[in-house]
């Protein structure tokens, strides 16, 4: 079963870290004919020289896409989605590894479940080193359990999924919704009636770094909160008192210190 892998990358990324994102999608035990790095504005030299090494391969079925400028990653995936050539389609971020079997049990549920439309799964967080934080990101499973769990949060962990292609041109694609692309993605799929799931297995180790509950808070994080939350109104998939609880409970996790942000993101919202 053929299916196409699609990874944008900007210019911060960390060359070392671009590398080993690439290395584990071209060791996958089901090897892809379609690989679509979307180069999102212009890149530093040291970037170009990971792409081009790989590039110089045939085998390794690469398909570069220049970018003029950087647009952010919704327009990024959107444009490369274009281009990629098979139905199946595997997200993966530029700083991320996958297990050698992540597209192997993938493929396996798409070809069991004709009807299946999205497939995500657990990840486990890292630092530096596989296994240094021990933090696994769990995700309802069931077609059912995801459209609640929607209501309040995003179901999906946006590397590790796997799509169709036509039934997220269907939906639209990527659109903007600042900080959100992926999850009102996936809430027009669901508001379509499109069958979904999660594996309750870790295909991705997705890497966090120091900074990450610093990021996760402050007035950006409570903009982006309130517009998902009236798409999700706009779709019928919560009601104004979901939207307002909703707003209220994540705003408040994005005021508060650091250390507390990460003790909530660790102890709670991450089980």
């Amino acid at each position: 079963m053929d299916y196409s892998i699609l990874m944008s990358v900007y210019y911060k990324e960390n060359p070392e870290y671009f590398k080993q994102s690439i290395e584990s999608m071209l060791n996958q035990t089901v090897k892809s004919n379609d690989f679509v790095i979307v180069c999102d504005g212009i890149l530093t030299d040291e970037l170009y020289k990971v792409l081009e090494d790989y590039e110089a391969d045939p085998n390794n079925c690469i398909h570069r896409l220049q970018l003029d400028k950087n647009y952010g990653l919704g327009i990024a995936l959107n444009k490369g989605l274009e281009i990629c050539k098979n139905e199946l389609v595997a997200r993966m971020d530029s700083d991320d590894i996958a297990i050698p079997t992540r597209i192997e049990r993938q493929l396996s549920e798409f070809g069991n479940q004709i009807d299946l439309s999205l497939c995500g799964s657990y990840l486990e967080e890292f630092n530096e080193v596989i296994g240094d934080c021990q933090i696994i990101k769990k995700v309802p499973l069931s077609n059912e359990d995801i459209k609640v769990y929607l209501k309040k949060r995003n179901p999906f962990n946006h590397m590790t999924v796997m799509f169709k292609k036509s039934v997220i041109k269907n939906c639209g694609s990527y659109e903007d919704c600042y900080l959100n692309e992926d999850y009102y993605l996936w809430a027009k799929v669901i508001s379509k009636q499109y069958y979904v799931k999660n594996i309750p297995e870790i295909l991705i180790y997705m890497r966090v770094g120091n900074g990450m509950y610093e990021r996760r808070g402050g007035f950006k994080y409570i903009k982006g909160d309130f517009l998902i939350q009236k798409k999700l109104l706009d779709l019928k998939l919560i009601n104004i008192f979901i939207m307002c609880f909703n707003i209220i409970t994540r705003s408040s996790i994005r005021i508060v210190p650091t250390t507390i942000r990460r003790y909530l993101y660790i102890f709670f919202l991450r089980r």
